[in-house]
């Protein structure tokens, strides 16, 4: 029996290190998402730092990725940037794989 113990233990530890991880990772895309954007919208310093934390907490108003997606669409577009929604949702992979390499190159 305590080897069971030990294993169930070690589930729930690894799951919450996953856990930690992918909201880590998913966080930090929001982040970078937020940098490009704020890039294409022509923000710089100290207001494309702004904005990319804005879409970091527009993660928060709701479960799943698509808060973030429709935020920075329609700033995007309020900016007379007009970025297929395609272009975006690429861009949200690309930049979830290189969130986890950096928050994994981190640990």
């Amino acid at each position: 029996m305590p080897q069971f113990n030990d294993r169930e233990r070690s589930e729930e530890a690894r799951y919450a290190l996953d856990a930690e991880m992918q909201f880590k990772a998913e966080a930090r895309r929001n982040k970078l998402l937020g940098i490009w954007a704020a890039e294409l919208m022509s923000f710089t310093g100290d207001d494309a730092k702004a904005y990319a934390a804005d879409v970091v907490a527009a993660d928060l108003t709701a479960s799943g990725e698509e808060d973030v997606f429709h935020k920075v669409a329609t700033d995007l577009r309020a900016k007379g940037v007009e970025i297929p929604d395609a272009v975006i949702r690429q861009k949200m992979v690309q930049l979830a794989a290189v969130a986890k390499e950096q928050i994994v190159s981190e640990t």
